[in-house]
């Protein structure tokens, strides 16, 4: 089915990139569009993941550089029954994280440095766990790809002004007017589709593989205090890719509605909280979000793969 959806995604773009390009040059510059979206859809098969760490300036580490950190993702993949991903490390003060690669063989996680200074080990374990989810069903090729493409239908669309269409322009100052405003509009009602719909999946499976739901919902809570407070200049930068993160790292996006890239993470958490007790309802009074006066932090249990994460902070090199 996810192969089915990321055919979809990947016609959809290219009849925006083939429908830019009349505008910019009538049929001609349809062709021209065509083979363009052709080969870029072929580039970010087999590197948008690449794109995008270097984008937000991931840096890979490993067990001596990041223990910890590798440790926790080592043993939630070994529960998650996936291959070990490449672990990356972003030099940033906003807390988040994300993940990327082609498929489940060639994925990757990255998290920032304020998500590991912010949080405890258990909330670590929690977002590590949820964007494993994400590797594991294959969620991760369909939302690289869509930030590569839905990054560069935005720059075309501009190019459509630059260029005025030309003599073969079809459509006038209407068609490029048209090119500039709808088609980074449906590139990111296509983004908003597919990051929405999957969180909600990937934060059950998450708590799944961990065995907390409550884990992730004390970290969704912090995550969300701290985006609103911290700039993310490189997410600023690249906007298309604000879809990845476990949380919008962008300035002043946080409602649920149509044109929000996330659902709202008190929804996120309502969802946890029912999904908490299930599991025997142990932890439902222990988080909140960031407004609340009472403690965000949840009690220290054993961890599902043989000891306790403790509650302090990750120290490493990067601090």
């Amino acid at each position: 089915m996810n192969m089915v959806r990321t055919a979809m995604l990947l016609a959809f773009m290219t009849a925006l990139f083939m429908a830019i390009g009349f505008v910019i040059g009538g049929t001609g510059g349809m062709l021209i569009a065509l083979a363009i979206a052709a080969l870029m859809n072929a580039f970010s098969y087999w590197n948008a993941d690449k794109m995008v760490l270097r984008m937000h300036h991931a840096v890979e580490v490993d067990e001596r550089s990041a223990p910890e950190y590798y440790g926790i993702v080592r043993q939630l993949a070994e529960r998650a029954d996936l291959p070990m991903p490449k672990v990356y490390l972003i030099k940033n003060d906003q807390p988040n994280a994300f993940a990327t690669g082609r498929n489940p063989d060639n994925a990757a996680v990255a998290a920032t440095t304020g998500l590991l200074h912010m949080l405890t080990h258990q909330e670590v374990a929690g977002v590590m766990a949820h964007e494993l989810a994400h590797v594991k069903h294959r969620d991760t090729l369909t939302m690289t790809i869509t930030a590569t493409l839905a990054g560069a239908i935005t720059m075309l669309g501009n190019f459509a002004f630059f260029f005025r269409g030309g003599r073969n322009n079809p459509l006038g100052i209407i068609g490029i007017l048209a090119a500039m405003i709808l088609a980074p509009l449906a590139a990111g009602v296509v983004q908003m589709a597919v990051s929405r719909t999957r969180e909600y999946s990937a934060d059950r499976g998450g708590a799944e593989i961990c065995g907390y739901p409550m884990w992730l919902a004390s970290a969704l809570a912090k995550i969300a205090g701290g985006a609103k407070r911290v700039v993310n200049e490189d997410a600023e930068r690249n906007p298309a890719t604000a879809h990845m993160f476990i949380i919008n790292p962008l300035s002043g996006q946080r409602m649920d509605g149509l044109f929000s890239t996330h659902p709202a993470t008190e929804n996120r958490i309502a969802e946890l909280r029912k999904m908490d007790s299930e599991f025997g309802g142990a932890q439902t009074d222990d988080v909140v979000m960031p407004n609340s006066r009472r403690p965000e932090e949840p009690p220290a249990h054993s961890g599902p793969w043989g000891r306790s994460p403790g509650t302090r902070q990750f120290k490493g090199p990067w601090s």
